[in-house]
């Protein structure tokens, strides 16, 4: 049986999926076990490429969870995109961040003995909707 967070995963790739064709680009899941990328997406004429890593909340919350790796994992062609699916309205919120960015702002929290790698919404918010990294219209 499926997890409930994997479920949230898996609905939050293939609506970034959605998005992505609706503009005209190609988004491919990877396998759920590969590390470092959801997606892999290239324009129609595969000029260009981009891997997408892409974090769900199920609520609305104020963060995302990464992992440790989140830090070296940084070039221009790789890709985050933070979903929040239950905004006031229902719908989902997506915000298109760089990974640079991601690297840059990231932050750890030590709590009880366990260590916890984040990205805060208020680092987000300027990339909300940001499709236009990927080359595409908004």
């Amino acid at each position: 049986m499926v997890e409930k967070r994997q479920q949230t995963g898996m609905r939050g790739v293939f609506l970034v999926a959605a998005e992505l064709t609706a503009r005209g680009v190609i988004a491919s899941p990877t396998s759920r076990s590969t590390f470092g990328a959801d997606l892999l997406v290239t324009d129609q004429d595969c000029l260009r490429a981009f891997s997408v890593q892409v974090k769900t909340n199920a609520r609305h919350f104020n963060f995302w969870l990464l992992n440790k790796h989140s830090k070296r994992l940084k070039s221009s062609s790789h890709i985050y995109v933070f979903v929040n699916l239950s905004k006031n309205d229902g719908s989902p919120e997506y915000y298109v961040v760089p990974s640079r960015i991601v690297a840059k702002r990231m932050y750890v929290e030590r709590r009880r003995g366990s260590t916890w790698y984040s990205f805060d919404r208020s680092n987000a918010i300027k990339y909300e909707n940001k499709w236009s990294v990927f080359g595409v219209r908004n």
